[in-house]
């Protein structure tokens, strides 16, 4: 049975990969192209856990295959992921959290990563039929590495790469052409339901805003509905109202600055900015156009260019003032 099937609302995905494991036609490069949090990665994973298979055929073989699949320590797999440079080393997103590093700008794939592919795959599979590489966030490369993982490309060897991007065009058509894509798309209310239910995430259905904010990805719902989980209850309930005084909207901005990172700040732009367009949409386009949407807008551009926090909120806060 192919590891696919648990893959929710990609019909056409799951089809031709489950197809190219039964003809055994695997392409040397295969594009995972579509937004972010609709089951790209978890593709992937059922993907290499077919094409692993055939040296795991009994159930207890193929779950403990699954298991290193996912926790990305099997010999004859490579993920490679965006990395952030701080005091000279590679860090993930997960390991920048952990090392509580201030990240002013977004990790990338670099140059030392493709090379590193070009090692890893200079070597014959350990333990499968083939190695596999995967890099996540493909269009994080910048010219010079999309350019090394070209030669990679036209000669991979007794190995397939798997690169996850958003769309075509997102990658430099070089890339694109070397690949065979299989498209994923958002899913509807009700497969995101069944994946936040299936995934322990059933409660989100009762928040219909989270489920607005994800337009269509259950990996969004559930990223959304963490940082909401992580901010402070009544600090929440106080941005969802205009401050009704400058001493209010002062207060405001200073809580905030203290109790909220930079980076969960933009999302709560996003997120009061869903919340204020509710709001307004029965208004006169005219007013539709006012505060607070543009205030909140200009907001995320002075945070985006490193403007002080609090002096950002100040004066967002101070116009949408009552």
């Amino acid at each position: 049975m192919s590891h696919l099937f648990p893959l929710i609302g990609q019909p056409q995905a799951v089809k031709l990969l489950t197809q190219a494991i039964a003809k055994q036609r695997i392409a040397p490069a295969y594009l995972f192209a579509g937004p972010a949090g609709v089951g790209r990665s978890l593709a992937a994973e059922c993907f290499i856990a077919d094409l692993f298979s055939q040296t795991a055929s009994m159930s207890k073989e193929s779950a403990i295959l699954q298991q290193r699949i996912r926790d990305r320590n099997h010999p004859d797999l490579l993920w490679v992921e965006p990395t952030y440079l701080h005091q000279g080393k590679r860090l993930s997103a997960a390991e920048a959290i952990t090392a509580e590093m201030k990240r002013k700008t977004a990790p990338l794939i670099r140059l030392e990563q493709i090379r590193e592919i070009a090692q890893f795959l200079g070597r014959p599979p350990l333990e499968a039929p083939r190695s596999v590489v995967v890099i996540d966030q493909a269009e994080t490369m910048a010219e010079a590495p999309a350019n090394a993982l070209l030669k990679t490309l036209e000669e991979p060897g007794q190995a397939t790469l798997i690169l996850i991007a958003p769309g075509v065009e997102s990658l430099l058509p070089t890339l694109v052409s070397r690949c065979q894509r299989i498209p994923f798309y958002r899913l509807s209310r009700e497969a995101i339901v069944q994946v936040l239910q299936n995934t322990g995430y059933g409660e989100i259905e009762q928040h219909p805003q989270i489920l607005q904010l994800a337009d269509g990805s259950p990996g969004s719902a559930i990223a959304h509905w963490q940082q909401l989980q992580a901010l402070p209850a009544d600090l929440l309930q106080q941005m969802t109202q205009r401050p009704r005084s400058h001493q209010e909207a002062l207060a405001l901005a200073r809580q905030i600055n203290q109790l909220i990172e930079p980076e969960m700040q933009l999302w709560l732009i996003d997120y009061l900015q869903h919340h204020y367009w509710q709001q307004i949409q029965q208004l006169p386009w005219e007013n539709a156009l006012l505060q607070p949407l543009q205030l909140l807008e200009k907001a995320r551009e002075y945070l985006r260019s490193n403007v002080q926090p609090r002096l950002v909120w100040e004066v967002t806060l101070l116009g949408m003032v009552a």
